[in-house]
Parts: structure tokens; sequence; C-alpha cells
């Protein structure tokens, strides 16, 4: 099933600016806090040398650098979000699509090398590794997706032929070439899988609801295989 959807519904589902969890993802943990605020600290540290030793007069624009670094550690994660939303709101057609999960599986993915030195005195690299669930979705007109996300215990209930829904994205008026997808929601679990939080999830659930026991006039066209990199 795949529903086309208006441009003011898309751009409900994937808003401009970031959402908190979107915030949240880009937020990361406690050391990247760390992180920006130490270029916070430097970034006033360097304006006020600037001012002391350059003996540079404290105008608007000065003034507006100053407290852009300063706040670096807050608005920067929002700035990262609202970047990838406004990548996936430059596609000009979006869709509401509901197939199925044809399989899953679990795979490692390598996050970084850390290089360390054993009780020997001896070089050793260690790989930092991250479980990875990876979700095949498709519908019966032989179109299929690929999601991989961290693996959650969440994840447990997920069982091949549950539904499965999505936002799918084209520039393609009759999106018969399918270019960017959402997150994936499986209602039966109430479960999310992603691993970028995309989509407003009260808007979502708002239109899944009105078109749960809708369907299609005609099946859609073929679409061709996408996987997510």
């Amino acid at each position: 099933m795949l529903v086309p959807l208006t441009r003011k519904k898309f751009e409900q589902l994937i808003p401009f600016i970031a959402t908190g969890a979107q915030y949240k993802y880009y937020a990361g943990k406690f050391s990247n806090f760390l992180q920006r605020l130490l270029i916070s600290v430097i970034a006033i540290a360097i304006i006020l040398l600037a001012e002391v030793l350059l003996r540079l007069e404290f105008g608007p624009i000065t003034f507006l650098i100053g407290v852009m670094g300063a706040f670096f550690w807050l608005w920067y994660p929002v700035f990262q979000a609202s970047l990838r939303n406004v990548k996936c709101r430059r596609y000009k057609y979006s869709g509401f699509f509901r197939g199925r999960v044809l399989d899953w599986w679990i795979t490692d993915k390598l996050m970084g090398k850390q290089e360390t030195v054993n009780n020997k005195g001896e070089l050793v690299i260690v790989e930092n590794r991250e479980k990875r669930i990876n979700l095949e979705v498709g519908d019966n007109t032989g179109f299929t997706v690929e999601l991989q996300a961290p693996l959650r215990n969440s994840h447990k209930v997920i069982v091949r032929g549950q539904v499965a829904e999505m936002i799918v994205m084209s520039n393609r008026s009759d999106l018969s070439s399918i270019e960017e997808f959402s997150d994936v929601y499986i209602p039966s679990q109430d479960l999310w899988v992603n691993d970028y939080p995309y989509l407003r999830r009260d808007f979502f659930n708002e239109v899944s609801r009105r078109l749960r026991k809708k369907q299609p006039e005609k099946p859609p066209r073929r679409r061709q295989r996408m996987e997510e990199a």
C-alpha cells in the first residue's frame, strides 16, 4: 500500500527545526557535550583576547559572534538535525508506505578503532563494534528496502510478516522511484526501528490511523529496490 501525501503533511512529518528526539540524537553522550562546551569556552577566550590585544570595539557583530560561540554547546545539535531534515525535505514528493517485514538479521558494525598498550608494552588496536539489526521491508509489488539500526532489547518482538509502515520520498510525482525513506514503525508492537528519528511521531500516528483500513484503488507501479547506506 502506497498513498501519496500532500506537501503540507510531509513537512509536518519531517519538520524544518529539529524535534526533541532529533536533538537528543545529535547531543550524544556526556563526552560529546564536554567537547562542545570546550569549543564554547575557547570561542569566548579568543573573542576576549582579540578585544584586549587588538583593542577592537565590542560592536554588534562581535557581540553576535560571542553569543553564538558561548552557546555553541546548545545550538550545534539543533543545527545538525535541522540540516539532516532539510536534506529530506528537498524531495518534491512523498508517500505513506505500508508493507510487511520480509526478513531481519543481526550484524556487527565497526564504529571506530582505539590504540592502547597491553601489560607487555605491546601496541594493541581495539575495535569498537556495535550490534545492528537489519530489517528488510517490502510489499507484493516486489519493492523492498533495507534499514539498519542499533540493536535494542525491544527488537526481540520483531517477526517476519508483521505490518511495517514508513514514509518514502521521491522526486517523481507517481512515486515510481523511491530515493529515501524514514524510520520504520511496526504498529502491532507500537515499535519504532530507526537510527535517526526522522518523523514527528504524533503526526505519523494520525496518518497511520486514518489510512489503516483504506486500500489503494489500484496497485502501485513496481518500484526499484533501495538500500540505506
